[in-house]
């Protein structure tokens, strides 16, 4: 339980929400999006003091709520002796600076503190440039509006990441800096994409989990490969990806590969910088799309990753639904079908039947074999090397002799050369 003194030295915000008539469903605020808004902030390390949503036909152009609501949120502040205020819709550098000279503390927005909680976790080099691409990119534009969360120095939300200083007085080397991030996220896909051909020459799969954060993808990598992330019962808990071999059967072998979790209005900053990581999904042979059965908002977060998916991934890309959290609900809140399996990644319950629908999935026609060659057809090795997973290669007085994973069509091939049917 946390303790009162605790809450007292954290960020103290006030969440305020905009839902507007003329707002699209991914623009708007509803009591939903603030409780999540409210998760998100205990994630960055803050307590939130008061929710306040208003409907309105059209946004104000100045205030974006209104001066009015502006000055309750004020007396709000006051009166819970808040920090910050933290806007679940995207604000513009003007809207900052109106509220920010009425309420008289910082603001921010949902964007923001989505980049603070990716700042803190990002662990890797590889993660740490995709942050602060995504910061700057968020911040040129709003420097001429940001004041008193601009001057803010680090230590709290929304200071976290590049320095704030900079950043207001030199435009040029933010512009210098963001082309450096992107030369050097440029080499990193070179390398992804270096590990990509190798694995593609290996003939191994890559299975891409994906899901709403929290879902439990990082508990089911875990569960299925022991990677040993860490999976703690909070938003965008794992943000650099991990990749693992699983073997899923005798005759199949998979690169597992997490991703970083979506979330609804999730800043396209974040896409476009985590394009590196986020490419995986364009080359994935199948798509593992974990749910938590246990939302009560599943179909909305289902319905957002799914989005993003079609934006990301290959058209033709298998998908298989795993129903994670099944332990929580009743059978029949999970629906049944082709590409569908329920499982409970932190009790370890049906991981057989989940290996066994990667498997189908993946079109389970696969023969692990021993072959044996004659001499005359060496030239077979290489095509071996380069369209199967080949286990082994022995030169030996008889032939060439093979172990080999091969797919339907070069198993037809060399029907007639398998010495044993592993």
């Amino acid at each position: 339980m946390e303790s009162n003194f605790e809450k007292s030295i954290q960020e103290r915000a006030v969440l305020v929400g905009l839902n507007a008539d003329c707002f699209t469903k991914e623009q708007t605020a509803t009591e939903e999006t603030l409780e999540e808004l409210d998760a998100l902030l205990e994630t960055a390390g803050g307590f939130c003091t008061g929710k306040v949503l208003q409907n309105r036909h059209t946004p104000d152009s100045h205030s974006f709520i209104g001066e009015g609501k502006a000055l309750e949120v004020k007396m709000l502040v006051e009166a819970t002796a808040s920090t910050m205020v933290i806007f679940d819709n995207e604000l513009s550098p003007g809207n900052i600076r109106a509220l920010e000279e009425i309420i008289g503390v910082p603001v921010l927005d949902r964007s923001a503190l989505i980049l603070d909680i990716f700042a803190q976790r990002a662990k890797t080099k590889e993660g740490r440039l995709q942050v602060e691409l995504a910061q700057y990119k968020y911040l040129l534009p709003r420097l001429s509006g940001m004041g008193k969360s601009l001057s803010r120095q680090g230590g709290g939300i929304g200071t976290r990441g590049p320095g704030e200083t900079k950043l207001e007085s030199d435009r040029r080397h933010i512009r210098e800096r963001i082309t450096r991030l992107e030369q050097e996220l440029e080499q990193v896909r070179k390398v992804r994409g270096v590990q990509r051909e190798r694995r593609m020459k290996n003939s191994i799969p890559v299975v891409a989990i994906v899901g709403y954060t929290n879902a439990g993808k990082s508990t089911l990598l875990n569960q299925l490969t022991g990677a040993g992330i860490p999976a703690n019962n909070r938003l965008f808990d794992t943000l650099d990806t991990t990749s693992r071999l699983l073997t899923v059967s005798d005759n199949l072998d998979v690169i597992l590969s997490d991703t970083v979790g979506f979330i609804a209005k999730l800043p396209h900053h974040l896409v476009n910088a985590f394009h590196a990581t986020l490419e995986e999904l364009e080359y994935a042979d199948l798509l593992l799309h974990v749910i938590d059965a246990s939302d009560p908002h599943r179909e909305d977060h289902i319905a957002v990753v799914e989005k993003l998916i079609a934006k990301l991934a290959k058209p033709e890309t298998p998908v298989l639904r795993c129903y994670n959290k099944a332990d929580l609900v009743y059978p029949e809140d999970i629906p049944f079908g082709e590409n569908i399996v329920a499982i409970s990644a932190s009790q370890g319950k049906n991981m057989d039947g989940l290996l066994a629908a990667i498997e189908k999935a993946l079109n389970h026609a696969r023969h692990h074999v021993r072959l044996q060659l004659p001499y005359s057809m060496g030239g077979m090795v290489e095509t071996l090397h380069d369209g199967a997973q080949v286990n082994s290669v022995d030169y030996t007085a008889e032939g060439i002799v093979v172990d080999a994973v091969l797919d339907e069509i070069l198993y037809g091939r060399l029907r007639e050369y398998v010495v044993k049917e592993c």
